[in-house]
């Protein structure tokens, strides 16, 4: 191994420019860590979120950005058990100690990573570490949203909100391979066609439709004495003025889903639906080992599938952050540094 490495450095908060591949030197394993070689790591909105800054939380500069990293371990630290080098492993980006990789500690967009190695999670021979890459903060939470919290069964009408970035298409795979009914909606006709292309049963574009309305024409307006119309769920992690059309076109005894605000946390309200449709909104946060464990076997076996859009060098990876705050990718941008 050589004593310098590279790596996509923030030195200062702003936008995408402020990210530059420089030289840092090699991490070593210290006791209970284990140092990997970053095969793959991927971008998600939190990285665009990180290197503009975020109120309330001071992330350490400089830093390398990327949460979601895969690789193989090239050396292991004092009182690690159970690993060895050569193990091809998926990293849960949450530090028990210090948060998050890529913001609170050195992440994954760099050719090595030191790793806590209670972070480390086997990775099965037939995953790549492309689709491993992919899979925590989006595909981890919309696996503990709909498959942990048993959130949609065989035959759910199912809109998807935002159902083109990372979160959305895990959610689009996700709900098919339950067996439910989906409704994707995306901000342009070429994601919709794409979201078609991956699944998705009906698609709404929309910055031509008013998705609530498509629902009640399509499935007929909820009823409050009966159990006919609207959907039975409806996923929404953007917030803002999506909220109460979400509420609107939800069935008497149906779900709203909840992981996330990109498009405002305070929006507003009207308390009505709920309690006369009888509507249950469910909070869900976060991911777990057994996500992603069970994530891998689903891959595994070829009940799911990645959807990656694109895998760049390291050398291109500040490009691939810009594509994903200007909203111009279909799932997951991978850097292979």
């Amino acid at each position: 191994m050589s004593e310098k490495m590279k790596a996509l450095i923030l030195d200062e908060h702003g936008d995408v420019d402020k990210l530059r591949v420089g030289e840092k030197p090699m991490p070593r394993a210290i006791a209970q860590h284990v140092v990997i070689r970053v095969r793959a790591s991927s971008f998600n909105y939190h990285d665009v979120f990180t290197v503009r800054g975020m109120p309330g939380i001071k992330v350490p500069l400089p830093v390398v950005i990327g949460l979601d990293m895969a690789g193989e371990i090239v050396e292991v630290g004092d009182d690690v058990e159970g690993w060895k080098v050569g193990a091809r492993v998926l990293v849960n980006p949450l530090n028990k100690k210090k948060g998050l990789m890529g913001e609170m500690l050195d992440g994954g967009m760099a050719e090595y990573c030191l790793v806590a190695a209670d972070q480390l999670i086997a990775m099965p021979d037939e995953v790549s570490f492309e689709q491993a890459a992919s899979l925590p903060v989006a595909y981890g939470t919309a696996h503990r949203m709909l498959v942990t919290h048993k959130t949609i069964k065989a035959g759910d009408r199912v809109v998807i909100l935002g159902a083109s970035g990372g979160v959305g298409t895990g959610c689009v795979v996700l709900a098919k391979m339950l067996g439910a009914e989906v409704v994707a909606a995306a901000g342009s006709a070429d994601k919709a066609e794409r979201l078609k292309a991956l699944g998705a049963d009906h698609v709404i574009n929309y910055k031509e439709a008013d998705f609530s309305k498509w629902v009640i024409e399509k499935y007929g307006k909820p009823q409050r004495r009966s159990y006919e119309g609207g959907a039975d769920v409806v996923v929404n992690f953007t917030g803002g003025d999506t909220w109460v059309p979400s509420l609107r076109c939800i069935k008497r005894g149906g779900s709203l889903l909840v992981c996330g605000a990109t498009a405002g946390h305070d929006p507003k309200e009207d308390l009505r639906y709920i309690w006369s449709f009888e509507i249950r909104v469910i909070g869900s946060n976060s991911f777990y080992d057994d996500n992603l464990s069970a994530l891998m076997e689903l891959i595994r076996t070829k009940q799911i599938s990645v959807q990656i859009d694109k895998v760049l060098p390291l050398e291109q990876a500040a490009e691939g952050l810009r594509m994903i705050r200007d909203r111009e990718v279909l799932g997951k941008i991978v850097v292979t540094p």
